[in-house]
C-alpha cells in the first residue's frame, strides 16, 4: 500500500469512525484538530463528557491489529495535544474529558473502546 492509498484508506476509516460514533449520539466539535504537539481526529462531544477520539486503521490483525497500535509514545502526543485544545479553546475545559479510540480493520467490525486510557 504507497502513500496515497494509506491516506485514502484512513480518511475512509475516519469517516466510518465518524459515523458509527453519531449513531450512537456523540455530537462532532472538531475533526483532525492539528497542534505542535500532535493530532487530535475526533473531538466528540458524548452526553456532558468531551470524548477525544483516536482513529486506528490496520488492514489486518498482524502485529495486534489497530488497537494495539495506540502505544504509550502516541498516547503522550494525544495527551499533549488535548492539553493544548483544553487551553485553546477554554469553553471545553468545562467538560469532563476521555480519551477514546475507534479500531478499525482485520476484517473486524469497528471497535470503540471507550476511556482507552488516562492522562
Amino acid at each position: 500500500m504507497d502513500d496515497r492509498q494509506r491516506k485514502e484508506a484512513g480518511n475512509a476509516a475516519e469517516a466510518a469512525a465518524l459515523q458509527h460514533l453519531r449513531t450512537h449520539g456523540l455530537k462532532l466539535i472538531a475533526r483532525n484538530y492539528r497542534c505542535r504537539a500532535g493530532e487530535i481526529d475526533l473531538v466528540m462531544l458524548d452526553g456532558a463528557t468531551l470524548a477525544l477520539i483516536e482513529v486506528r486503521f490496520r488492514a489486518s490483525m498482524q502485529f495486534g491489529g489497530a488497537a494495539a497500535s495506540v502505544t504509550p509514545q502516541k498516547q503522550k502526543r494525544l495527551i499533549l495535544a488535548a492539553k493544548h485544545l483544553l487551553i485553546s479553546r477554554h469553553e471545553l475545559a468545562r467538560y469532563p474529558a476521555r480519551f477514546d479510540v475507534v479500531a478499525i480493520g482485520g476484517g473486524k467490525p469497528i471497535e470503540w473502546i471507550r476511556s482507552a486510557f488516562t492522562l
